[in-house]
């Protein structure tokens, strides 16, 4: 069993893909918002995928919320993940597309039904359950998205840059609403970020991962007055 302090461990958690080896180390506070940095194809989002589960270990260990997901798939491992793309199936409504992710049979309770209503609601989509997601603009389908991790109240959310294909002023209102839902969950939150404006606002903790390696990580203060890695300070001042 994992450290409770720690809501992420990787301890020595390697796997080499093509021709590049990634290596990762490192224990994650529980309870923080957590920037995940670095150039692209430096291992940001193989680093995400270890921990969803779609990339697997083939050497050292994995653990989450206190519990070694190694060997674990993506399903059964206590995470919610929002992508770019929303993952949302164009062909079902809003309130079957939260549904599935509480019930994948969509054998839903009275309390799971109203859950989902809640969740939109918080999101600010109230009355949307029989909306096709082709109707509705990239924020809205990405509010969706953050309802459908709120139903399911993994103790741990990863996102990969779930912000970039969104305008800058439509990006700094949905960063403020992932702070209010894990201002309301008390979750562990690790997203990938390009923004060096978006890690300062959002972030209690940071990671810079360069050549398949976590080369800095540190809680954000120490995180953003490093000078000691030219990429992680190319980065804060791009």
């Amino acid at each position: 069993m994992g450290d409770p302090q720690f809501a992420i461990e990787m301890h020595d958690a390697g796997l080499q893909l093509g021709t590049q080896d990634f290596h990762f180390d490192c224990r994650l506070p529980a309870g923080a918002v957590i920037a995940v940095t670095g150039a692209s194809g430096a291992g940001k989002s193989t680093f995400l995928n270890l921990l969803a589960g779609f990339d697997t270990a083939a050497q050292g260990r994995v653990l989450i919320a206190g519990k070694d997901v190694t060997d674990e798939y993506p399903a059964r491992r206590p995470v919610s993940l929002i992508l770019q793309d929303n993952n949302l199936f164009a062909h079902l409504d809003i309130f079957t597309n939260i549904g599935l992710g509480i019930e994948p049979a969509m054998k839903l309770s009275t309390a799971d039904r109203q859950s989902i209503t809640s969740s939109l609601e918080k999101v600010g989509l109230a009355g949307f359950e029989r909306r096709m997601p082709g109707t509705l603009s990239g924020g809205e389908r990405q509010r969706v998205a953050f309802a459908r991790a709120l139903v399911r109240n993994r103790p741990v959310l990863l996102l990969d840059e779930p912000f970039a294909a969104l305008d800058p002023g439509l990006r700094i209102g949905m960063a403020g609403l992932l702070l209010d839902m894990h201002r309301e969950t008390g979750n562990t939150v690790v997203v990938v970020s390009h923004d060096p404006d978006e890690v300062k606002r959002i972030a209690d903790f940071g990671l810079f991962i360069e050549d398949g390696r976590i080369v800095v990580a540190a809680p954000i203060d120490e995180f953003l007055g490093r000078e000691d890695y030219a990429g992680l300070t190319q980065f804060l001042h791009s």
